[in-house]
């Protein structure tokens, strides 16, 4: 792990992105600590385009377009933009969208224009992006709406010339992704199409480009590859009168006429600044749920974590509620949201459960798509994009997610319904189903590893959870029999805890342990033969947020199980036997807070009397791993995971079993937060509630006491019901234990 700097009481000195923005319509609200640029280097795979909250579009540059360091298609370290493509992924670690590229050029027309640019003229802000484009002298800028996106370009008086590749995309073998394709130009102001195309996911799109100015040219490209199916147009545009071109985009995953209505109800006009104006009051409505006293750096990292928490789930239903499924086939939402790019082996950890405290009013929408989306495949999702399920992970985590909307009182779904899905889910074949064979589980209570070759202990404790949250839903509705089912499928962790060493680990059919083993051998995915997802036994083995005091207990008291989770944090920082360590970053000894299954860890001391090592612990985190940088996040954000993680610690508490409405107390890391809550009454306002930490410095890090409107908090957990009816919870800070 490369060294970061300090971040928690850093010198405002060392920022870079700190400066506050100067346009009038940018100047207020909570937006403007917001800094895209944090986590677009390194292994971030964050992105700099303009993006409106939940929206479907992300308008904004491409500098790279294949491989895994181009996930997001952006990176800050690169000196050329290669085009502006309209989706992206927030953090992934798989590479994918990057749909129709439009490029300013100058000279001649051909597919790999790219200019460079610097930094220094690029401005990136929630709801909108700006470049100057050095190789043509365009100014490009980008804002967007729910669905649609509009670009204002400055050019030099005289001509213009635009590139619109309908071809480019980001991923891997990008000449041959695209099945068909039927652009088209529409007279001498639009360009429409249909798109059907094959990456991470098999995956139709259509579009309607319009230009405020009629084009006076529109040229063919010649195809650049073999197997490429889609068209590049170059276009040329009449500037002699100085003003600039606008070209605005609707999007649907439905059709043409999809995209269509989309622009007619959110773009109907060229008017960029409106459009911009609502964008951003969009995401100040959305940010000023949580305001903080701190630092302006303090904020900078606070409000950019809520913001890349909030590009997603992206909701893909048209304005009129159609979408196109799981099945390929279209539907309707009734409420007019549908919600796709879920990463829930990710994001069930904490930024699924940062919705239902900050934006509660999407949850039942969310639920209802998990919902629909089983009804239309079989099981619930694992990881859709544009409505589609790619599965690349482990678990079903729909589940927990469900369960959680149930436990919390969320009404806004039929119960028996969702838990019905969840039971075809973990119960019932399913024959397009990658990773799942309830018979083999149910049959040895593992997964054997000479059966499945690959993540056969990471899918266990998976599985495990979720059955364990379907079991508590199961008992809640009256299903006894399922109830009982569930809750001793949940117990299958034991199974591969290995009394001899401690360690999760591996075991074949006849129940022989793997044999050579090394707690720090990674594993990634199920194209290399280990028994762990990107992580090693190190950290998997305490992957039971379920019964951390079961797992106490089964390694072998609270002595010995103390001194297994210090030891995790002073081992070495390496990995063996394997060169793939593109996950296991962000290293405190074998803790990789860089990977999502060990982001509830450095709470685990909690259970064990250590809360001075949590604080400890969170401090540190903070100051290695959340810097105010493009290179400031030591992992990928994962669609918001990593973001969550700094809200909920920031704030002082985590979930850490998100399932179920606690969290487990930490170490606030900023003076104190005011949180808008969904109901109830507090002293100091209707619906709030405020999180105060008394004494913090950078030497008072450690937590003397907490109260709660008053009283002190018994043990070490917090409800979500007395957070949402609002009050006070006070940590008085120390500099010592």
């Amino acid at each position: 792990m490369k060294k970061l700097l300090p971040l928690g009481f850093a010198a405002l000195a060392a920022l870079q992105l700190i400066a506050i923005p100067s346009d009038a319509c940018c100047a207020a609200g909570n937006a403007k600590w917001v800094r895209p640029e944090i986590g677009t280097a390194y292994n971030g795979h964050t992105f700099v385009a303009a993006t409106y909250p939940f929206g479907l579009l992300q308008p904004g540059p491409d500098t790279g377009r294949e491989g895994w360091q181009y996930c997001s298609g952006y990176r800050w370290d690169d000196a050329r933009i290669t085009g502006f493509s309209q989706t992206h992924l927030n953090g992934t670690g798989c590479p994918d969208l990057g749909d129709l590229r439009i490029m300013p050029f100058a000279g001649e027309a051909k597919p790999d224009v790219s200019s460079a640019y610097r930094k220094e003229t690029q401005v990136a802000e929630p709801g909108y992006y700006a470049v100057t484009l050095d190789d043509c002298g365009v100014k490009l800028e980008a804002t967007v709406s729910p669905r649609c996106a509009i670009y204002r370009l400055s050019y030099p008086k005289g001509e213009g010339r635009l590139l619109v590749d309908c071809q480019h995309g980001i991923g891997w073998d990008l000449a041959t992704s695209i099945v068909s394709c039927d652009a088209r130009a529409e007279g001498d102001r639009r360009i429409v199409g249909t798109t059907r195309r094959r990456g991470w996911v098999d995956r139709l799109y259509s579009y309607v480009i319009e230009f405020d100015r009629p084009f006076t040219a529109c040229e063919t490209l010649p195809k650049a590859a073999d197997g490429e199916k889609a068209p590049r147009f170059a276009l040329r545009f009449d500037l002699s009168d100085g003003t600039p071109l606008h070209v605005r985009i609707g999007y649907s995953t439905v059709d043409v006429d999809g995209a269509r209505r989309n622009l007619a109800k959110e773009i109907p006009h060229f008017g960029f600044n409106d459009i911009r104006v609502a964008a951003r009051a969009a995401w100040n409505h959305y940010l000023a749920r949580a305001d903080i006293d701190g630092t302006d750096e303090q904020k900078v990292s606070f409000y950019t974590a809520l913001y890349h928490a909030f590009i997603q789930p992206n909701n893909i239903a048209d304005v009129d509620g159609r979408y196109r499924g799981a099945d390929g086939k279209v539907s309707v939402a009734e409420s007019g949201e549908y919600y796709s790019t879920l990463s829930l082996w990710d994001t069930y950890r904490a930024a699924n459960p940062l919705y239902t405290l900050i934006v509660p009013e999407k949850i039942d929408a969310m639920v209802a798509t998990m919902v629909a989306h089983q009804r239309a495949a079989g099981f619930l999702p694992i990881w859709t994009l544009m409505g589609k399920d790619n599965q690349c992970m482990i678990g079903s985590h729909a589940v927990p997610v469900i369960v959680d909307a149930y436990l919390k009182g969320f009404r806004g779904f039929d119960p028996e319904a969702a838990y019905q899905a969840i039971r075809a889910t973990l119960r019932e074949r399913h024959a397009d189903r990658v990773k799942e064979n309830w018979d083999l589980l149910d049959a040895h209570g593992y997964y054997p590893n000479d059966i499945v070759k690959s993540e056969s202990v990471a899918r266990l404790l998976e599985c495990a959870y979720d059955d364990w949250c379907a079991g508590v839903m199961a008992a809640r509705l009256g299903h006894a029999e399922d109830a009982a089912f569930f809750q001793k499928r949940a117990g299958n962790w034991r199974n591969v805890l290995d009394p001899e060493t401690g360690f999760m680990r591996g075991r074949d059919s006849k129940g022989a342990w793997r044999t050579p083993f090394s707690p720090f051998a990674l594993g990634h995915d199920a194209s290399r033969r280990n028994d762990f997802t990107e992580g090693n036994s190190w950290q998997w083995t305490w992957h039971v947020m379920q019964d951390p005091e079961g797992l106490i207990a089964a390694l072998g008291g609270r002595d010995k199980a103390l001194a297994k989770l210090l030891a995790l944090f002073e081992q070495p920082e390496k990995t063996a036997d394997s060169g793939f360590v593109l996950d296991a970053t962000g290293l405190i000894g074998q803790y990789a807070h860089g990977n999502e299954p060990s982001h509830h860890v450095v709470y685990f001391f909690q259970f064990l009397g250590r809360g001075d090592r949590t604080a400890e612990l969170v401090r540190e985190i903070f100051d290695k791993f959340y810097l105010a940088k493009p290179d400031g996040l030591c992992g990928n954000d994962d669609c918001g995971q990593m973001s969550a993680w700094h809200v909920f610690s920031a704030m002082g508490f985590y979930p850490f079993n998100p399932c179920g409405g606690e969290y487990v107390l930490g170490a606030p890391q900023i003076a104190r937060v005011k949180l808008k809550v969904e109901n109830g009454k507090c002293r100091e306002g209707n619906g709030e509630f405020h999180v105060i930490a008394r004494n913090l410095s950078k030497e008072n890090k450690y937590v003397k006491s907490v109260t709660l409107n008053g009283k002190p908090v018994e043990g070490f957990k917090l409800r979500h019901s007395d957070i949402v009816a609002g009050g006070e919870l006070v940590f008085e800070m120390a500099a010592r234990p």
